[in-house]
Parts: C-alpha cells; sequence; structure tokens
C-alpha cells in the first residue's frame, strides 16, 4: 500500500494498475482511506502541483472503489479530470478484473453526470463495450459522442471519413434522434467548410437516410419540431439545412401546411423565408387552401422583415388575379399591413387593395376602409382617393398629443428585517447570487450590523448552517480565505467575520488597506464599497453600532436627510462614534438641494459630525463640476487649471471634472479620488466589462458626475461595439442632478447608436425618461449627436432604429426636436451615409403625425433635386412635402397639444413646442 500511495504522490500513473494488482480487498480500503486524505490535502497545493498527481490519484481511486455509485463519482470528480484528456485505457486496466454488470452500472452513472459526461465519454464508450449493455442516452453522452465522431472526420481528412464513421456505428439509430433532441448543438456538428462539402453532417445524414440506415420520416419531424421550437440562429441553420438536403416531396409538403405556416409566423427571418417559399409553391400547385393563405398572412404582414412582408404581398397578389373571388377573404388580411412601419408596405398594400376593392361586397368595403385609418398621414389623399366618403375622417381631425412615460416615483426601502429567519435568507441569497442588486446587498448589510449587536451568537449559528457548502466555510486553511476575500468586495466577507473564518487581524489590516483608489472610477466605487465593508465586518465583530448611518431612504440611494439627522442623534445618544466610510457615504447619498430645516436640526446636534452634515448641506454643491472636453484641442477647467492631454483617443467626445477639496480634506482616504480633478483617459481601465449594481447607489444626488465619469466606458457600446455598457443609462436618469444634465445627454447620443438592440433600447428609456421628468434638452441631443457623426464615432443606421423606437411609443415631437440639428450635416455630405434615407423617414412620420412651424431643414431641398427613385430621394421628398404640408398658415397639419406625462408646452427644455430649426442647430 506505502508502494502505491509513493507512486500516487510522484505522479507515476502508469506504475498504479500493476501496484493495485498486489493488493486484497482489506488493503484497497485502507488505501482508498489515504488517497481521499490525499485529495483533500491537494486542494489546498498550487496548480502545477495539483496536476502532477491529478491522473495517477484518478487511477488508484477508481482501482479502490468497490461500489458503483462511489467509483463513478470518484472519477467524474472535477478536480481529478482536470482539462487534460481522461487516462481511460488505465482506467479500464485497473477495472478489468468487475463484474460486466457493475461496470454498465458505472457506465450509466458517469452519464448520468452533466459536468463531466462530456469530458469522460471516451471511457463511457469503452465500458459500454465491455459491458455490452445499452447505450447511454444522456445529453452529455451524446454531445461528447458528436465531438469524437467529428473529430475523427478531421483526423481522418478522408473524403469520406464522416459518412463511413457514421455506418460504422452500431448506435446510429439511437444517438441521431437524440443529437436532434439536445438544447443545444456541438460545435463540431454546426460547423463546416464548405455547403457543398459531402463530408459535413447535414449531407452525410441525408445520405444515410437514402441509404435506409437512418428512417426518413423520423429525421424530417426532428428537424421541423426543432424550427418550430426556436433556439440560437446557428443550430436552427443546421436543423434547416438538413431539411432542404433531404429534398423534401410534394406529399411531405403538404402534410406539413400547419408547421410552415407557424414557421413563417414566429420563425427566425432564414427560417420564415424558407417556410414561405414552401408556401409558395404549394399555392401554385393548388394545395394552399385560401383560408390558411388567410391565416399565415396575417401574421408575416406584421414582421418587420420587409423582405418577408414584401414577398407575402406579392403572393397575395398572384393569388388575387388567379382568382378574383378570394378578395373577400384576402383583402381585409392586406388592410392589416396599413399599420406597418414602413411607409412603402403601407403604400403597397394600399395600391393592392385598391386594385381589387370592386370585387367585394359593400360590407368587407366598409371593414377595409375603417383600416385605412391606420395609414400614415402620407397616405391620406390616396386613401381618400380610393374609398371616398367611407374613409373615416376622426383621425384627421384629432390634435396631436405627445405621450411620454409617467415619471417613476421614488421607492421606500423596506427596512433591513427584523426577524433572524427573514435576514438569513436575504443573507443566503445574495450570498449565492452572482448578482450585487443595490436594495439587497443595503438591507442584508444593515441586517447583520443590527443583529450582531443584538444576538452574534444565534446569528452565526443560523448563519453557519445556512450557507454550509460555500468555499470559504470548507477546509481550506484560513490564510488562503483571508487572501482571496480581500480581493471581493460582497456581503460574504462580512459573513465570513461573523463566522471566524478571516481573524480580527485581518480585519484590521484590510480596514486600514483601503487608503488607495486606483485610478479609474470603477475602482474608486469598488474602493468606497470595500471601504464600508471592511468597516462593517469591524462592527459585527465588535457588536458597537446599533445601525448604518449609510441605509438609503429610497431605492435609488438617496437618503432622506431628516432621517439622517435622527440617526446621527441615536449615536449621540449612545455614545457611539460612527464609522468614517460609513458616515462619509451617507454624506454622498443625502439630499442636499434647499434642505435649510435638516442643515439646522444638523447643527443643533452639537457633534462633530453633525456640524459636517450641516456644512455640506448648506454648501449644495455637486460632487464634482463636469465640462465638455475637447480632445481635438485639448482644454482647461473653468478654474484655468491645466488638464493632462491624452495622446492617441483624439476623436473622442468625452467630460471631464474639477477637483472638490471638501471631499479630500474631510472624507477618508477610500473617497479621495472622488475629490480629484480628472479627464477622460484614452484607454480602457480593465474593469470595462464589470457590472455592479452598487455603483449607482454610490452617488444617488451626482448622477451627472457619475455619469462624465463612466462616459469613457459608457462610449464603447457605440465606438468599440461592445455590449451592455449603455445598461445603466435609465438608472442614471434616476438620480439626482441638475435640470439639464450635460454629461448625460451625451452618454445617451452615444446610447443611441450603439450597437446592440439592448443597449439602444437602454438609451432610448433614458431619453424618455428624461423628457418626462421635464429634463431633456432634446436640441443638446442632437448636437451632440450630430458631433458624433461628424466625427464617424456613430452610426445613422442605428440612430434611425433608436428614433423610430422611441417615437412609436408616441414621443414624434420630442424625437423630431433631437433629428432636426442631426440632419443638416449629414444632408450635406456629397456620397450620403448608409442609413440616412431611414432617419429621413423617422424624421417624416415625426413630422406626419406632430406638424412643425419653421423653415425647413437645410439641405433637404438639394436632395429633393437630385431626382430618382432611391431610398434617400423618395424619403426626402416625403419629407420635405409633409414639412411644407404641417407649416402651412392655414392649419392643415396636426395640432400640437400638452404631452401627455409631464409638464406644459415649453415648460422646460424638452422643447415640446413648435420645432425651431436656426443655424445655431447646425454643429461644425
Amino acid at each position: 500500500m506505502k508502494e502505491l500511495l509513493t507512486a500516487v504522490r510522484a505522479g507515476r500513473k502508469k506504475d498504479v494498475p500493476a501496484l493495485l494488482a498486489r493488493l486484497d480487498a482489506a488493503e484497497r480500503r485502507a488505501a482508498l482511506a489515504e488517497l481521499k486524505a490525499l485529495r483533500k490535502e491537494a486542494r489546498g497545493w498550487q496548480w502545477h502541483e495539483q496536476e502532477r498527481i491529478r491522473k495517477a490519484l484518478l487511477i488508484a481511486g477508481a482501482g479502490c472503489h468497490t461500489g458503483a455509485a462511489s467509483c463513478a463519482t470518484w472519477i467524474g470528480g472535477r478536480d481529478l479530470l482536470g482539462w487534460t484528456r481522461s487516462p481511460y485505457p488505465l482506467v479500464l486496466e485497473v477495472l478489468a478484473d468487475r463484474d460486466p454488470a457493475w461496470l454498465g452500472d458505472v457506465a450509466h452513472r458517469l452519464a448520468a453526470r452533466p459536468a463531466t459526461a462530456e469530458t469522460t465519454y471516451e471511457l463511457i464508450d469503452e465500458l459500454v463495450k465491455v459491458a455490452q449493455c445499452p447505450v447511454p442516452t444522456t445529453d452529455g453522452f451524446v454531445r461528447g459522442w458528436a465531438e469524437t465522431v467529428s473529430t475523427v472526420r478531421w483526423r481522418r481528412r478522408g473524403t469520406r471519413a464522416l459518412i463511413d464513421r457514421l455506418r460504422a456505428d452500431p448506435h446510429l439509430t439511437v444517438l441521431i434522434p437524440r443529437l436532434f433532441e439536445l438544447t443545444e448543438l456541438p460545435p463540431q456538428v454546426t460547423w463546416y467548410e464548405q455547403p457543398d462539402d459531402p463530408c459535413h453532417w447535414p449531407q452525410t445524414l441525408a445520405v444515410l437516410a437514402d441509404e435506409g440506415l437512418l428512417e426518413r420520416r423520423g429525421l424530417v419531424d426532428s428537424c421541423v419540431t426543432r424550427l418550430l421550437r426556436g433556439g440560437k440562429p446557428g443550430d436552427l441553420c443546421f436543423f434547416l439545412t438538413v431539411l432542404r438536403r433531404l429534398a423534401l416531396t410534394e406529399r411531405e409538403e403538404t402534410e406539413r401546411i400547419a408547421d410552415w405556416i407557424a414557421m413563417a409566423a414566429d420563425g427566425i427571418s432564414t427560417v420564415a423565408g424558407h417556410a414561405q417559399g414552401v408556401l409558395a409553391r404549394l399555392n401554385e400547385q393548388g394545395e394552399l387552401p385560401v383560408r390558411a393563405l388567410a391565416d399565415v398572412s396575417g401574421s408575416v404582414l406584421f414582421r418587420s422583415e420587409k423582405k418577408l412582408v414584401r414577398a407575402q404581398l406579392v403572393l397575395i397578389g398572384k393569388v388575387l388575379r388567379s382568382d378574383p373571388s378570394t378578395a373577400e377573404e384576402l383583402l381585409p388580411v392586406v388592410a392589416e399591413a396599413f399599420e406597418h412601419e414602413d411607409i412603402d408596405i403601407q403604400e403597397r398594400s394600399l395600391k393592392l387593395v385598391a386594385r381589387h376593392l370592386p370585387a367585394v361586397a359593400d360590407p368587407v368595403r366598409e371593414e377595409i376602409a375603417r383600416s385605412a385609418s391606420l395609414l400614415g398621414p402620407a397616405h391620406r389623399t390616396a386613401a381618400e382617393e380610393v374609398f371616398g366618403d367611407l374613409l373615416d375622417e376622426r383621425s384627421a381631425a384629432e390634435p396631436y398629443e405627445e405621450v411620454l412615460p409617467p415619471v417613476p416615483a421614488p421607492q421606500r426601502l423596506e427596512p433591513a428585517p427584523t426577524t433572524l429567519p427573514e435576514l438569513v435568507e436575504e443573507v443566503v441569497v445574495l450570498a449565492r447570487s452572482a448578482s450585487q442588486e443595490s436594495t439587497a446587498f443595503e438591507r442584508a448589510l444593515d441586517g447583520l450590523v443590527r443583529h450582531a449587536r443584538t444576538d452574534r451568537r444565534a446569528l452565526a449559528d443560523a448563519l453557519r448552517e445556512a450557507l454550509a457548502g460555500q468555499w470559504w466555510l470548507g477546509d481550506e486553511p484560513q490564510s488562503w480565505v483571508e487572501r482571496r476575500l480581500r480581493s471581493e468586495a460582497g456581503i460574504e466577507l462580512v459573513v465570513a467575520v461573523l463566522l471566524g473564518r478571516v481573524s480580527a487581524q485581518a480585519v484590521h489590516d484590510g480596514r486600514a488597506a483601503w487608503t488607495g483608489t486606483g485610478t479609474c472610477v470603477h475602482a474608486a466605487l469598488t474602493g468606497v464599497m470595500k471601504a464600508r465593508l471592511w468597516e462593517a465586518a469591524d462592527a459585527v465583530l465588535s457588536g458597537t453600532a446599533p445601525f448604518l448611518l449609510a441605509f438609503p431612504t429610497w431605492h435609488t440611494g438617496s437618503i432622506d436627510p431628516a432621517e439622517l439627522v435622527e440617526r446621527l442623534r441615536t449615536y449621540q445618544r449612545l455614545g457611539i462614534r460612527p464609522g468614517e466610510a460609513d458616515f462619509a457615504q451617507a454624506l454622498l447619498r443625502v439630499r442636499r438641494s434647499g434642505q435649510h430645516e435638516a442643515a439646522a436640526a444638523a447643527a443643533r446636534l452639537g457633534t462633530p459630525e453633525g456640524d459636517r452634515l450641516a456644512a455640506w448641506l448648506r454648501s449644495d454643491e455637486p460632487l464634482a463640476r463636469v465640462f465638455r472636453f475637447d480632445l481635438d484641442k485639448g482644454s482647461t477647467s473653468t478654474r484655468g487649471w491645466p488638464l493632462r492631454e491624452p495622446t492617441d483617443w483624439t476623436r473622442r467626445v468625452l467630460m471631464a471634472s474639477e477637483e472638490h477639496p471638501f471631499i479630500q480634506q474631510e472624507f477618508p482616504p477610500s473617497f479621495h479620488w472622488l475629490g480629484r480633478p480628472h479627464s477622460p483617459d484614452h484607454r480602457l481601465c480593465h474593469h470595462w466589462g464589470d457590472r455592479s449594481g452598487t455603483w449607482l447607489a454610490t452617488l444617488p444626488e451626482d448622477g451627472e458626475t457619475l455619469a462624465a465619469w463612466l462616459l469613457p466606458t459608457t462610449a464603447t457600446c457605440a465606438t468599440d461595439e461592445l455590449r451592455g455598457t449603455a445598461e445603466p443609462l435609465p438608472g442614471l436618469v434616476e438620480l439626482g442632478g441638475p435640470a439639464a444634465p450635460e454629461a448625460i445627454h451625451l452618454s445617451v447620443a452615444y446610447g443611441l447608436a450603439a450597437r446592440h438592440p439592448e443597449d439602444r433600447l437602454s438609451a432610448v428609456d433614458a431619453l424618455l425618461m428624461l423628457a418626462a421628468q421635464n429634463r431633456l434638452d432634446a436640441a443638446s441631443v442632437g448636437r451632440n449627436l450630430a458631433i458624433l457623426l461628424d466625427h464617424r464615432l456613430v452610426k445613422p443606421n442605428r440612430l434611425a432604429d433608436s428614433a423610430r423606437t422611441a417615437a412609436v411609443t408616441g414621443a414624434y415631437r420630442m424625437v423630431l426636436s433631437v433629428l432636426v440639428p442631426v440632419l443638416p450635416g449629414l444632408l450635406a455630405q456629397e456620397k450620403a451615409p448608409r442609413g440616412l434615407s431611414d432617419l429621413l423617414s423617422v424624421a417624416a412620420e415625426c413630422v406626419e403625425h406632430c406638424g412643425v412651424s419653421s423653415e425647413p431643414i437645410p439641405g433637404l431641398t438639394e436632395v429633393v433635386a437630385r431626382g430618382g427613385s432611391s431610398q434617400l430621394v423618395r424619403q426626402a421628398m416625403r419629407l420635405k412635402a409633409a414639412w411644407e404640408q404641417a407649416a402651412e398658415p392655414t392649419g392643415s397639419g396636426p395640432a400640437a397639444s400638452a404631452p401627455t406625462g409631464s409638464g406644459t408646452p415649453d415648460s422646460g427644455p424638452t422643447g415640446t413646442g413648435a420645432i425651431d430649426v436656426t443655424g445655431e442647430d447646425i454643429v461644425a
């Protein structure tokens, strides 16, 4: 046994089978206990030391186990498998004397382990062959099988390697159907070099079906089922390719008319396009009932893909020409396209209806005429010519009303949990979650401080039991736990201190260590949080603090100043000095605007903290004054001190901030970064991908300052096409700050042209919220966008998508106010940028809804004069005509009214009155 353990410690895996063969059952049981102890010990080693013994330990433990379940658990342990290939030949050698049924049991248990079934596929496959048992069909095993088969193909490089491998596979008919049921296909299956490669999976499956080795109907059904279910585009492309290679017969396509209708209605564009083509063929063959065509058209005509909608209108037109009697069933469906966002689709639909309207009875004609009210104002005249007196004139007479979302009301935070079970539940959820949502974090942190003061032992016992299994509660050395927790900023640090996994000396050292806060805003805000956590951990140990001063009053993180005064009064009555970091965070969170009574009440406390709070409230200054930083020319602050100039990021439009001496003089060192002057850096910090729900709540009354500091990261959603960097924009808008925040306006401008749709949606939400709050300077956002477009930092087509999204909510006038300063610079370019026609389309739609009272946009007439039928010229003509019609003194354009949701016309910087186009709106 000693020789076996020595060989394992030395990593001599090839010696293990021979050494195991010498041991009887009792010796193997004794050796297993030693091997388990060695495995536990190795977890604290360096990774290269673990790697040296890992395979030998795996082989020896597998040979010493006598139960199938325990053996499978040992072999499937992630710490033993690592990331390299499993030494399965040696494992099979030490298990060679076992009963076949026992080996089959081990194989199926390994296959049932989702975490390791894929990596142990080769071992499982060999065990199945030896045991001659049914093959496992778990997801992990099937993925491993598919990856291994694909790998064989690449190794052999023969033109028939894949198909030959599958022909010889005895489990082909069992595993292929399961392959189609996987939630996500292995990448080796979906990737291939050339579409006509005879060795790629879709072609191979089609050939095997032709040869009778696979059931053709089963493959067809599996493909159709997966395409109906939806999923990743790459996976759906695979199933669609298989379906096309199978070349369905007319009968097979006719049997699945309902499936094609569902795909055309809800599938991704490629799937919907295929289904639409199948339905068109069935229609030519007379196999598509008119009712089915009407059903599918009702869904397809609402899709955003204009190519699909146009193709469907063409198909309907063919049916109407060949059989005019279908008009009564199909024209009401076509009329639903009057509501489509694209003006060309509306025009095509109206022409199709006009061509076949005489063939329908009066009731159907009246129904279609009612749908004509959905047409945009651009088609009003044409609709009147088609429907005459039947057209509903009410919509034309209704005055325009701007619709804005309601202003979000501050939500008062529930107090920290008062009962121990409730607190433990919230702490457990937070500790086991990757998210650090601000309100949950603050409630849990305050609850820990409160309960540690009243009954620390009961709190520790309850948390120790509830958090069993957490890595910092395991058998790892305390020094290792302390070292790792120093780099994390979560609630687990305070809990680990409470449960004795972090020493009092480590807490003392941790508090002293957080004096510097890095070089970027992310590091600074994380440093503030770490300082608070170490201080809270110290309070949990001492049990002195009754509660946290910085506990927010509202969900944004802000604190009611009157509440903060009362908290300080309680501390004074108990004779307790507040923690420095806790009090500093409370000052940054307290509402400061017009709080004269609270300032007087704070001064009457007669304590140093009361005096500091009073001075802070009376100053009512932003944390840092921010200003535009011209990276082309360099810049200086309004106080005259020079700023460091970036070296190569000269095209970015960013913001700089001035110093705040009070922060550096009166706040703890971990807060000093917030009070220093900052100019934007040309480099991305290494925190650019981080997300923290607590960052915004750190400065809830200084949204403008925080937006300026986060701007280099926010801008990357457009300039570097990063995902998620515009996500904080709606939260930033909810924070306190100036009436017309310039940094937030610039951040929203970047977000409106973000690469990813979810970031653009966040920017649209922020834009609408600013307008609802009556804090939006729409012309300022437009001028910022004009500058960004001039620097080619953003793309017009992405801006057009955001503008249309905002407009269709009912905020047409606000969107037009943003676009007016943007369009002249784009129209003046010799070669029209991609997306300009889309921007003109959105602007025209806005004018048709809300009207204007000013001169047309400069450059628009010149574009119209070019002539031709391009989308750019057509949309320019549409915008010019709508502008001229809306500006007529007869008042024929849409009447104006106050926006719904907040404010009154021209009551603030939103500019809700008439659009004013002047030279000031043109950004050089």
